[in-house]
């Protein structure tokens, strides 16, 4: 099989998976807004939770499976995203969108979706601090976070968690690195690669 017939084959699995296609739909409608108002509605999480989980009910082999498997990637999505909201270092709806982003896929590509996601925010994080020319000043941040991750750990003290606004590059609209980690994660899994 070559390289242009798997890839035929993964568009024509992911035309008659209506539900992969409903979340592709929402991922990149959650990401044009957060890039244009730093939010993700929450009709749109919402929204798209419930479909999942309907939908993950009914299509299932049996209907408690399928509901089981679209609860524990809600909860997955929710569960380990929601420190990041605790310490501020992203939005609500970031948190909501990836809990929507685990009903559609269950627990255990919920946890690779979300691996993928941090790695496309780490590369969007560092292409805005290049594009702001504030690299340096992001790897001191790095730098600063990480010494006083070990030095709270070995002092046996709890990190404040606490980020200075002042020294923050800025912003960065997370919905994007959401939609194109779930994306990537949900094509490499379709063609086998995880």
């Amino acid at each position: 099989m070559t390289e242009l017939d798997a890839f035929l084959d993964l568009l024509m699995l992911l035309a008659s998976d209506f539900r992969m296609g409903g979340l592709f739909v929402l991922l990149v409608m959650a990401a044009v807004s957060d890039v244009r108002f730093y939010r993700v509605p929450n009709w749109l999480t919402f929204g798209g939770a419930v479909f999942a989980i309907i939908y993950g009910t009914f299509a299932a082999r049996t209907p408690t499976a399928g509901a089981m498997n679209a609860l524990g990637g809600l909860g997955t999505g929710f569960a380990i995203m929601l420190p990041f909201y605790v310490l501020r270092i992203m939005g609500a709806g970031d948190v909501k969108l990836m809990a929507m982003v685990g009903a559609f896929l269950g627990p255990q590509q919920t946890l690779q979706a979300i691996l993928f996601t941090c790695i496309a925010g780490g590369f969007a994080a560092v292409a805005v601090a290049i594009h702001r020319r504030r690299l340096g000043h992001m790897l001191a941040n790095v730098k600063g976070a990480a010494q006083g991750i070990v030095v709270s750990g070995i002092a046996g003290v709890r990190p404040s968690g606490a980020i200075d606004a002042r020294q923050s590059i800025g912003k960065l609209p997370y919905g994007i690195c959401i939609c194109v980690g779930t994306i990537a994660q949900v094509l490499a899994h379709q063609l086998g690669f995880v």
